[in-house]
């Protein structure tokens, strides 16, 4: 999916599977925490790869914990493209049934993230915008259990 929309470059969160990773051959690779510490160098990369902590079959959400496997939220906000990998086991019927699976531990909570379509607003004359926050594109890979 990379190569297939462009990208040259793409950054992946230390705690992503070692596996998937490695399935980005031909693409520059850079580590999150060790090569891409400010923003500024973030916005020179194409793309970021991660998982998700969970996603929602009635609306198409992804929901993004930001747990080690998909970085600081700056990571997917930022670059062009965003590759999300959810597994099979982690998707959900429904926004109540993915609230109570996503209720943390006490002490143990991290901020969420619900992607269900592209960013939108309007401009001074109410004119609407689309795209004008988070990646231009987003490509959800669904995995079965045992990939």
């Amino acid at each position: 999916m990379l190569r297939e929309h462009g990208c040259a470059t793409a950054v992946l969160p230390t705690g992503l599977e070692a596996a998937w990773a490695g399935a980005v051959a031909g693409v520059a690779t850079l580590t999150a925490e060790a090569d891409v510490t400010l923003d500024a160098e973030l916005d020179a990369v194409d793309a970021v790869v991660t998982a998700a902590a969970l996603g929602i079959a009635t609306t198409g959400t992804i929901v993004l914990d930001h747990g080690p496997d998909q970085g600081r939220r700056a990571l997917t906000l930022v670059p062009d493209v965003h590759v999300c990998v959810v597994r099979a086991g982690q998707v959900v019927h429904d926004v109540p049934e993915a609230v109570a699976r996503l209720r943390p531990e006490p002490g143990n909570a991290r901020p969420l993230t619900w992607v269900s379509g592209p960013s939108a607003t309007s401009d001074i004359e109410l004119e609407r915008v689309e795209g004008v926050h988070g990646p231009r594109t987003l490509v959800v890979v669904l995995v079965d259990e045992e990939v």
